[in-house]
Parts: structure tokens; sequence; C-alpha cells
């Protein structure tokens, strides 16, 4: 139930978000989310063993959202890990920080950027993305529960099934071919469902992806702010994964 409320509380917020705030006021709540959703990641970067990046890393992730061109963000944000690494006491812990530091901005606030970039093509490709982690979850959830029987990932995920995973791939192609069909109408139908489906993977693989980080570090969830949701990295993982792979498939289809 709490799982529900808070989404039936989110889902409208994120809406209102997207479509009726002006340019700035979206770039801040984006941000906001950023940084909420890289505190967490830190945590976890502490509970592997590793030094956390702090303020250092929240600077330069929002460098990276508002500021750096696509192309050169994993460069540079790589440099400065590695610039701070070498201020570690211990200098057999650099490589670790630099490289904790280089994947928590680009894969939080790199795939922002990219957010933010989708946003400003059409809002509703944006929440075209959103939907396919939404409505993918659903499906997985209840066809897993219904029929999953063939382990996907048990190290990593012991509850997620290959059944599971077949119904969130149908449920996103559901959800976003209607989606577009009634708010993207120029978009060719091939090219949704295309999107859709490579869309839903990449969001799966985002969630496989935090489960392993949060599973090596002996850590539940990445949070606790939203009830039935865990942390705010839980709720948006398989979107980090999918909106930059949206935005890089709709820019060379289009």
């Amino acid at each position: 139930m709490k799982r529900v409320v808070t989404a039936a509380i989110l889902i409208p917020c994120v809406i209102a978000g997207i479509f009726f705030s002006p340019k700035w006021i979206f770039q801040v709540i984006l941000a906001a989310i950023g940084l909420l959703a890289y505190h967490e990641f830190d945590q976890i970067v502490v509970a592997s063993g590793i030094r956390r990046a702090g303020w250092a890393g929240m600077l330069c992730g929002l460098g990276v959202l508002f500021l750096t061109p696509v192309a050169a963000i994993p460069v540079l944000v790589a440099l400065v890990g590695m610039t701070l690494a070498m201020t570690a006491d211990n200098l057999r812990s650099s490589m670790a920080y630099a490289g904790a530091f280089t994947l928590g901005v680009v894969y939080v606030f790199g795939a922002w950027h990219c957010a933010d970039l989708l946003h400003s093509i059409n809002p509703h490709w944006l929440l075209f993305a959103l939907l396919l982690g939404w409505s993918g979850d659903t499906a997985a959830y209840y066809v897993g529960k219904s029929i999953g029987k063939h382990k996907l990932a048990p190290q990593v995920s012991p509850a997620k099934t290959w059944e599971g995973t077949m119904g969130s791939v149908l449920g996103s192609v559901l959800a976003a071919g209607l989606y577009a069909h009634y708010f993207i109408p120029g978009a060719a139908l091939w090219m949704v469902l295309l999107l859709a489906v490579i869309g839903n993977i990449a969001g799966q693989l985002g969630d496989l992806a935090e489960s392993a980080l949060k599973r090596g570090a002996n850590v539940k969830d990445s949070g606790t702010l939203l009830p039935g949701h865990g942390g705010v990295l839980d709720r948006i993982d398989s979107s980090l994964f999918a909106i930059p792979v949206i935005y890089v498939l709709l820019t060379y289809l289009q």
C-alpha cells in the first residue's frame, strides 16, 4: 500500500514538473533529484569500503548537468576524479576512489543531462522514457508473481524472473505505444516500438546494475526517503539507463 500511495503522489508531481514548469524550475528539480540520488550513491560507495566523493562529486555533477557537452562528460569527470584521488592519505585507494567518483557523476548527472536534452526536444519524449520504467516495473511484478519460475539473475536480484522480464517488455511496448499514438502522433510506429523495446531492456539492466552495487555493499535500499520504494536512486535506477539510450537513439533515428 505504501508503494502505491507514494507512486500516486509522485507521478502527478513528475508530470507537472515536465509539462507545466518553466525551464529553469524543471532544471532545478532535476538538480535536486540528482543531488539526492548522488548522495545515496555515495552511501553505497562508503558501504563498499571506498572514500566518498561528497561535495566535490556533487559540484562536478552540477557542472555536468548544466555546463558540459555530452561527448565531453566522461573524459572531464574522469580527469577530475583522478586529480582528487591524489589527495588520498593512502594512495593504494586512489584508483578505487577515482573510479567511484567518475562512475557516480556520469551515472547520475550524465543521465540527467540527457533527460534535460530530451525534454528540450519534446517533453513528451521524456515522459515516454519514464513511462517505460513505470509500466515495465508494474507488468514485471504481476507477471513474475503469477507465472514467474525461471530466475533471471539470482545472485543479483533473486526475485526477478525471465517471465517477469518478458512481461516488462510487453507492458512497456503497450503503454509507450499508446502514449506515443495520442501524444507524439508524428512519430513512426516502427520507431516507437523500437525505442520502447530497447529502452525497456536498458531500464531493466539499470535496475539490475544498481541491485548489484547494493548487494556488493551489503545494502538493501539506497535510502528510506520514499516509503515503499526505498531511496531516490532505487526509484530512478532504470530511468538512468533508459533515458540516455532513448536520447541517443532518438537523435540518430530522427
